[in-house]
């Protein structure tokens, strides 16, 4: 029997020991930097004459990768490989799919510090940051083994029918394309694929172009723990080009996505078209970003909600779906909490995040994005009044970096207070009371995380009813989910309210069957 399930450790980096151990797992992956990886399809590995290029965002002239990019005919190449791969695997008994899991599970904490170095390298991510995520990973497939088992057989949840025999079973879909986001590039497509295969399905990942280092080394992880062949297919390349090839590939059964509403909104609308050939409606499970509010009225303890305020809009330099990229404060205590909150982000420590474990804000993850959030930030100056940042860090390197960018006094209907920016850029909003706080933190399309920093219970009620966002917290920051204990996912145009990490996300994997028989 298995243990009962509980969330994989953080490192303690201010232990000496901990430090060491990381920066020594950092020099053995850079030595690494520089190879050519390729196309993994049915078990093959596939060399192409066109590659996608993995940088270093904070040495952007720092080559860590070259990666074979798939074209259309692989594309479907991959998708019959994990067609016929998918009828062994689904008559796999689900205990033996979980015990997959479980030992690549282990493979990846014996190695953890080695996943965390990479994303430091590729995404730019702190110390900290990389070493949650890769915790994250490691909880979502401990937890999706447990939830596979317990799952499977569901018959007694049925209520017996006399003189029948009855069984309920979750059986697996089908062919499932993996298209994950750069932001959580470990965590994220290691709990979408986890899922889909423990559930007996076959998966196409096709990986974010910044962050392909890390998804190739996930798979490879994956497949030395044995897996059959064209379980999980690893195919680079441009989703416009192969990404959309298989989203309307007839045997494509669902479609699994973490990324832009826009991209989301697309990948819904060709998923919904019924190509020739097709039986089924495919599902899409879909987790497309946020707007996501802090509300603090006059009863906080207002030095715990300024360190939640920044820890949740400048965490990752913002480029969180959950970050807080909007404050609201009534009116009561908004010049005190945003002297607080300024004063806090302008301690933090921009750095190259291979340094040490003390930097705060990395760089953002390219070249576009850097140019996108200083078109936000522009917009700023004409919306609201710049308190904090603004302006790129200068590097010799010519890394993306960005400060923390606080803006304040922001209309409630402003574009920076409406649209994702995802960037460390975060609007400070004025509201007349907690009533109208409310309000302005409902008044987006997006439904993702929020938090209230309140001692009034009469309010924390209110918002427990008509706050309307999928993880809502309480005098705490809204980020940081962790796997089983906050399932995650969001209303609106935040997605489909997929709740990775929920005890009923498998379900998205699966299908019941019932079966009745007479005795």
């Amino acid at each position: 029997m298995l243990p009962e399930y509980r969330n994989e450790a953080l490192t303690d980096f201010r232990k000496p020991e901990a430090q060491n151990a990381f920066r020594e797992a950092l020099e053995r992956v850079k030595a690494s930097i520089g190879r050519s990886y390729p196309l993994v399809i049915n078990g093959e590995a596939i060399e192409t004459s066109d590659h996608i290029t993995s940088t270093n965002p904070a040495r952007p002239q720092e080559v860590l990768g070259t990666f074979a990019k798939g074209t259309l005919a692989h594309a479907e190449r991959a998708v019959e490989a994990a067609a016929a791969a998918f009828e062994g695997w689904k008559r796999v008994p689900v205990e033996e799919r979980a015990r997959f899991l479980l030992r690549a599970a282990a493979a990846m904490r014996r190695r953890k510090h080695e996943f965390s170095a990479i994303m430091v390298l590729e995404a730019g991510k702190t110390w900290v940051e990389a070493d949650a995520d890769t915790s994250e990973a490691i909880d979502f497939m401990e937890y999706y083994a447990r939830q596979a088992v317990r799952i499977a057989d569901s018959t007694s949840l049925l209520t017996q029918y006399p003189g029948e025999q009855l069984g309920l079973y979750y059986i697996p879909l089908g062919v499932g394309i993996v298209i994950p986001p750069w932001n959580f590039p470990l965590a994220i497509p290691t709990g979408m694929l986890s899922a889909a295969v423990v559930a007996g399905n076959a998966a196409v990942l096709k990986p974010a172009g910044q962050t392909p280092w890390i998804a190739y080394e996930m798979c490879r992880l994956f497949w030395e723990q044995g897996l059959p062949d064209g379980v999980i297919n690893y195919l680079p390349g441009p989703g416009s080009v192969i990404g959309a090839s298989m989203i309307e590939n007839p045997q494509t059964r669902f479609i699994s996505f973490t990324g832009s509403r826009e991209v989301g909104i697309d990948i819904f609308q060709r998923a919904a078209k019924v190509q020739p050939g097709q039986i089924w409606l495919k599902r899409t499970v879909l987790e497309m970003g946020g707007k996501d509010a802090i509300l603090v009225d006059e009863t906080a303890d207002l030095d715990a909600a300024a360190a939640g305020v920044v820890a949740s809009a400048f965490g990752f330099q913002g480029q969180k779906c959950s970050a807080c990229s909007r404050a609201i404060f009534v009116d009561g205590v908004y010049d005190q909490l945003a002297d607080k909150v300024v004063g806090l982000a302008r301690k933090l420590r921009v750095d190259m995040p291979d340094k040490e474990a003390g930097v705060d804000l990395g760089p953002v993850i390219d070249l576009n994005a850097m140019k996108t959030i200083m078109g936000y930030i522009e917009l700023g100056t004409q919306e609201g009044k710049l308190l904090l940042g603004g302006e790129p860090v200068s590097t010799p390197e010519g890394g993306y970096f960005l400060p923390p960018t606080i803006f304040g006094d922001v209309a409630p209907d402003a574009r920076i207070a409406q649209e994702e920016i995802f960037g460390p850029v975060l609007t400070l909003i004025r509201a007349r009371d907690y009533e109208e706080g409310l309000a302005i933190a409902n008044g987006t399309e997006y439904g993702l995380t929020g938090a209230v920093y309140s001692t009034r219970r009469d309010r924390l009620e209110r918002a427990r009813a008509d706050y309307h966002v999928g993880n809502l917290y309480f005098n705490r920051k809204c980020t940081g989910a962790m796997v089983g204990a906050h399932p995650f996912g969001g209303f609106n145009m935040s997605g489909t309210d997929s709740k990775a990490g929920g005890p009923d996300y498998l379900l998205l994997f699966t299908q019941a069957k019932s079966v009745a028989e007479k005795l």
